[in-house]
């Protein structure tokens, strides 16, 4: 990126108010910093930038489900990842329109022959947000000992650490090292493989060659944060963010908003040598009727409508994605997604331990029927094992799936001991609360299973937080759950079954990936051997036997691949829809009403 000296004043004392027209704000939001007040942009204005671009506006978007964390180590959940990818940053990030790497922290990186050596050129000058864990209140500047501390927690023993799993068996050092932490040891030096070689040099050492390596530094697993940060809010890490983003974490009201706000001292520069970002801020609700967003939508409170209410998609879009009426004054975008919609059986659980019973619910459900009359088009049947079918060189039609087979599914209840549905006394399918698609697609299936198996399903509605920590706890027999792609490689769904995961005794722990419990002995030897396979169509091959494995032994009912679709306003520019949903506003725009 093109660099020069130019400081955008942004955020006036009357701009804010903008947040507060949406039903946020308080006193303390109206805070204004002497750069700020300098500023002539009056509240809503658009300022004209280089290159055809505009300064100013608020983006506002909503969420159905509430943030559960913002503490990069424990984002387990799209939510957590969609706000902390405007606060944060890592060596590497995605482009948003195709999901390639390049560079973000780390100007550039070299690899040795082996694939096993990285190292990284730390972009010098880049500073953390203003913040007051720090002693003058001001950022100070990046370095690679910042890299250094934050991989070492990644590899530490710590109950708010998700990210160690992506890890454990890859960088040198890095089991040794989070052994040595659960007993409270703190091994002098840290994680062997990673290594500090001057103050913006960083490099780690694999302990094998894995293609998707930068990807996983992609996440938010590999973004920086101050030490200073983590002594002064410790768990208030949740709600306390400190990073090197694009924009800042200025509120937050439980269950309520979240607001950004732009960096004025943010390091990145379009190619007209525009400093980004161009919008002002973010702010995000929290609604879980998706009839009311689209009602909140037509009145222009949300720029961006994700998701169309099933109720009414009809009318809003035809199969070929056409819109109608009224709805033709916005934009409208559509892709096939790199998600798994499923439900999940807890295979070591007294109920679902005969692998015959799960094979029947798969058998007993109607995905076709699901897709076209619930889902409305907005998806493709789950008949394709774990990993949707979105990725190039994964042959997900060699796969032999579950067809809708009624028949089938009555034959396996009588081989597992309970035909016509006998002995299983009533089933409960544990939901989580937010939107009403979990609720129209749990009463489809409710219904089948009761109609083709004579087993009756009660659903149970939790909020989300509590739903994922019950799941991790092995506290459900069934469940609705969804896995969406951090990163575009089949690795990232097949990784879900590995037994690498599971604690010795599978009654105990909690269980971040491997909810379902499930261990195979061939699973794992296929997923291993491809792990350490650099040839990308032998890896695929070995994939497509581990995923065929876990088809076979049922280990959950895969229900549908979901194909997005988003209602964008007029106004929005540069903002690319993409397989993964993900999601970087750093180059979002508004234009003026016209253009």
């Amino acid at each position: 990126m093109k660099t020069f000296n130019y400081l955008f004043l942004v955020i006036t004392c009357c701009s804010l108010l903008l947040f507060g027209a949406c039903g946020g704000g308080s006193d303390s939001d109206t805070a204004t910093t002497t750069s700020e007040k300098k500023s002539d942009k009056k509240p809503g204005e658009l300022k004209a930038a280089q290159g055809g671009k505009y300064y100013g506006g608020v983006f506002k978007q909503n969420e159905e489900e509430y943030l559960r964390t913002l503490y990069p180590l424990n984002v387990g959940e799209v939510v957590g990842h969609r706000i902390t990818n405007q606060i944060y940053e890592g060596l590497v990030t995605l482009n948003q329109k195709d999901l390639t790497l390049k560079p973000c922290l780390a100007e550039s990186w070299e690899v040795n022959d082996a694939a096993t050596l990285y190292t990284f050129k730390i972009r010098k000058g880049v500073k953390f947000h203003d913040d007051p864990c720090f002693a003058d209140g001001k950022g100070r500047e990046v370095t690679a000992k910042d890299f250094k501390y934050c991989f070492d927690k990644l590899c530490s023993y710590a109950a708010d650490n998700k990210g160690y799993d992506f890890v454990k068996e890859r960088i040198v050092g890095a089991k040794d090292h989070y052994t040595a932490t659960e007993k409270g040891e703190q091994p002098a030096g840290g994680v062997t493989g990673i290594r500090v070689l001057d103050d913006y040099t960083f490099q780690i050492e694999l302990m094998q060659p894995f293609s998707s390596f930068l990807h996983i530094m992609a996440m938010p697993f590999g973004f920086v944060f101050p030490k200073e940060a983590v002594d002064k809010y410790g768990v208030d890490m949740r709600i306390k963010t400190v990073g090197t983003g694009p924009f800042f974490l200025k509120k937050v009201q439980e269950n309520q908003t979240a607001i950004l706000l732009r960096n004025p001292n943010y390091w990145g520069k379009d190619d007209a040598g525009n400093q980004l970002p161009y919008l002002d801020g973010i702010r995000f609700s929290f609604i879980g009727d998706k009839m009311q967003e689209l009602r909140e939508f037509k009145q222009g409170k949300f720029d961006m409508m994700y998701r169309l209410p099933l109720e009414v998609a009809d009318e809003i879009v035809d199969r070929s994605g056409n819109l109608k009426g009224d709805y033709k004054e916005y934009q409208f975008q559509e892709s096939p997604n790199m998600s798994l919609q499923y439900y999940g059986f807890l295979n070591n659980g007294e109920l679902f331990k005969d692998k015959r019973l799960r094979q029947a619910f798969c058998y007993a459900v109607d995905r076709e029927k699901i897709v076209n009359f619930t889902l409305k088009g907005a998806g493709f049947p789950g008949i394709y094992g774990a990993v949707p079918p979105a990725f190039a060189g994964y042959n997900n039609k060699a796969l032999k799936g579950y067809d809708f087979n009624p028949d089938k599914a009555r034959k396996l209840m009588e081989e597992a001991g309970h035909p016509n549905g006998e002995g299983l006394g009533e089933v409960t399918l544990q939901i989580n609360s937010g939107g009403t698609r979990n609720e129209q697609v749990a009463e489809a299936i409710q219904k089948m299973l009761q109609e083709n198996l004579n087993v009756n399903v009660k659903i149970v509605k939790m909020p989300f937080a509590q739903h994922l920590e019950n799941t991790e706890a092995g506290k459900f027999n069934f469940w609705r759950a969804g896995w969406i792609a951090d990163y575009p490689d089949p690795e990232n769904f097949l990784n879900l079954f590995w037994s690498d995961h599971l604690p010795d005794d599978l009654s105990t722990g909690s269980v971040y990936l491997n909810t379902f419990r499930f261990k195979n002995a061939d699973f794992d030897k296929y997923f291993e051997e491809a792990l350490k396979t650099v040839d990308d169509a032998k890896r695929n091959e070995l994939y497509l036997k581990a995923d065929q494995v876990m088809l076979d032994e049922a280990a959950l009912l895969p229900l549908f691949y979901d194909k997005d679709r988003r209602l964008l306003q007029k106004k929005v520019r540069n903002f690319p829809q993409n397989g993964m949903e993900y999601r970087n506003l750093v180059d979002v725009y508004f234009v003026p009403d016209g253009e």
